[in-house]
């Protein structure tokens, strides 16, 4: 898994996303008080599959995103140039096998997030993808 670490902040690194979040991309959780806008992403299966001949490793990966404006527009474009970063892609890293991403299910949903200045709503977007490690 770290392979797949280094390709998803590679690709991360200097993308319209990035423009967003900076480096407040985490790996699992937030860190208490964690400067909004942020994303978060997480492994939720990893299951080494072996059909025809071929070692298959498919994970199901998550990335949350969060934001605090009032206005959906901000979340709405992270979200967008989330998709624009691993919609559909082979990501690469030197020395190691292609790692395929495709886009899977997402949610939408506004929550109250308790802060040290108190609570607030946050908009609060999740977008899974089904990937693949494929070695011959």
């Amino acid at each position: 898994m770290l392979n797949l670490t280094k390709a998803i902040y590679g690709k991360l690194s200097g993308s319209a996303l990035s423009a967003h979040i900076g480096t407040r991309l985490f790996k699992i959780y937030a860190p208490e008080g964690s400067q909004y806008p942020y994303a978060v992403y997480f492994v939720l299966n990893d299951i080494p599959e072996y059909p025809g001949g071929k070692t298959i490793e498919k994970f199901d990966i998550q990335f949350s995103l969060f934001s605090s404006l009032a206005s959906s527009t901000e979340i709405e474009s992270m979200l967008t140039d989330l998709r624009t970063l691993y919609d559909d892609v082979v990501l690469t890293i030197d020395d190691y096998l292609p790692i395929y991403f495709i886009r899977g299910a997402s949610t939408e949903t506004r929550e109250d997030h308790t802060t040290p200045s108190g609570t607030m709503g946050v908009y609060h977007y999740t977008q899974d993808y089904d990937g693949w490690i494929v070695a011959d």
